[in-house]
Parts: structure tokens; sequence; C-alpha cells
């Protein structure tokens, strides 16, 4: 017999005792029950994670868009300044009576 292969036999019977105490818990009551509330909890922390995300993006897109407004505004507040500074008749004309 060659080292390798003594090496992947013990390799092997190691893995299938493992694979057999691992068929064995599963097969537990209480295993199961842990198993399920894992899977539970999990489903609700991802959920809860989902919402806060999305509440996160939905509050950073509200900051981005008042940032946006408030610039927008100085800027139409610049252009009616420029607007109401410009002469509104021409020149030489008759003044309103």
């Amino acid at each position: 017999m060659k080292v390798s292969q003594v090496w992947s036999d013990k390799k092997a019977r190691k893995w299938m005792w493992i694979g057999l105490a691992a068929f064995v818990a599963l097969q537990i009551y209480y295993v199961q029950e842990l198993l399920a509330a894992l899977i539970l909890f999990t489903g609700v922390f991802v959920l809860f994670g989902l919402i806060v995300l999305a509440l996160y993006f939905v509050d950073r897109a509200g900051q981005w868009g008042l940032g946006w407004a408030g610039h927008q505004a100085r800027r139409g507040i610049t252009v009616a300044e420029e607007f109401s500074k410009k002469q509104h008749r021409r020149p030489r004309s008759e003044t309103a009576q």
C-alpha cells in the first residue's frame, strides 16, 4: 500500500464519520427546531435589513433633492435680481403718465 492511499482511506473514513454524526444530529428534534428558528430569524433579519436600506436610500435621495432645489432656488433668485436691475423701456422713450 502506498502512503497516499492510506492517507486517503483515513480521510475518507474521517469524513464518513463526520457525515454520519451530522445525519444523526439532524434527526434529533431539538436540532431541527434550532435550525428552523435560525432560518426564520435569518429571514426576518434580512427583511428588516432591506427595509432599513430602502429607508436609507429614500433619505439620501431626499437630501440630494433638497440640495438640488436649494441650488435652483438660489439660481432663480439671482436671475430675478438681474432681471429687476435691467431697464425695461427703451432709452429716450416717453415716460408713462
